[in-house]
């Protein structure tokens, strides 16, 4: 049985709107909304929404590049939502994060082993001639020769920018890596180029992973389990084969029937979300769902559903009223 390497627990991310002559909060952003998972050891998490769920900011508080308003994100049983000073340091080097942009994320003023020895510098982590080595092995690591560190980013392609912030991820050795959009800004081809890199190196190194996307064709080939997620909030969540064929929850299924079908023989029912996402600093009140939803009730307008397990499968798990009359319809 996998360990238990993290467990996020009743997270909030809220961010206050500033108003007024003395720029007073007037309003919050509700951008993270009463999460919870765990994360098992060599396992991919995949997190999928579309843009503004609050899947980002999720990854970002979880490695504490926000401090969460409330709730817990614990790492082998201790809590590092609000570590300080050395502790969060330290923890640092066992979670790290590759960004969206692989660019905007490298200093251009930088060369390549400079930015990846930072890390190494930063943590007092061995010799000159130690740390050249270290990076000398993840650079042969992610595909790139040795000759390159001595290059600047923008010397790269896009792709071989992202093999550099994934060496960079890669520099401290850690347990668990959180991968931001790491695919989306790179042309398809280049794409399964990188995410066949990142499963070869969760193999070797022994890596977990939260994989966070827009794209659930993407979440779909690398992910052991996905959560979706819709205005802050996670509305589903179960393995990948499940989302994929069992989906339970009208935002899931709206979100497979969006993704293109290669077969021209093979007629799919679409199903089309009407109206657009409600503001996440004016959530509406019950479902956050239920101003899109097809299925909508009195009870989905005025009472928040939790995510509770699905009676066939206890580890398939949707944040729905109808849930269950729904799919049993279906069938």
């Amino acid at each position: 049985m996998s360990e238990k390497l993290l467990e996020v627990k009743n997270l909030n991310m809220h961010f206050p709107i500033m108003g007024g002559l003395l720029r007073r909060p007037v309003g919050h952003v509700y951008a993270v909304n009463d999460v919870s998972f765990t994360l098992l050891s060599g396992e991919t998490f995949g997190v999928v929404g579309e843009s503004g769920c609050g899947k980002s900011t999720l990854g970002r508080t979880m490695v504490r590049l926000y401090e969460p308003t409330s709730g817990t994100v614990s790492f082998r049983g201790k809590d590092i939502a609000h570590l300080e000073g050395e502790p969060l340091k330290d923890m640092r080097r066992e979670i790290q994060m590759i960004f969206q942009d692989p660019y905007a994320s490298l200093n251009p003023r930088m060369t390549i082993q400079d930015i990846l020895e930072e890390p190494l510098v930063l943590h007092n982590m061995g010799s000159a001639e130690e740390r050249r080595a270290r990076i000398e092995e993840i650079v042969k690591v992610v595909g790139l020769r040795v000759s390159d560190i001595h290059k600047f980013p923008h010397e790269f392609s896009g792709g071989q920018r992202q093999r550099i912030g994934i060496a960079r991820a890669l520099t401290l050795n850690p347990s668990v890596i959180v991968c931001d959009e790491a695919v989306s800004a790179l042309d398809v081809s280049i794409q399964s180029q990188v995410l066949n890199l990142l499963i070869d190196l969760q193999k070797k190194l022994k890596l977990t992973y939260v994989f966070i996307s827009h794209d659930l064709t993407v979440v779909k080939y690398i992910s052991d389990r996905i959560a979706v997620m819709y205005l802050g909030r996670v509305v589903e969540l179960a393995s990948s084969k499940d989302i994929n064929t069992a989906p339970m929850h009208p935002y899931t299924k709206a979100l497979l029937s969006s993704v293109p079908i290669p077969d021209p023989t093979r007629k799919s029912e679409p199903f089309i979300l009407e109206g657009e996402v409600p503001s996440p600093s004016r959530p509406p009140s019950g479902c956050p769902f239920h101003t899109r939803c097809v299925h909508v009730t009195d009870r989905c307008k005025n009472e928040l559903p939790r995510l509770t397990p699905s009676k066939n499968n206890s580890d398939h798990q949707v944040a729905c009223h109808l849930a269950e009359e729904i799919n049993k319809e279906a069938h």
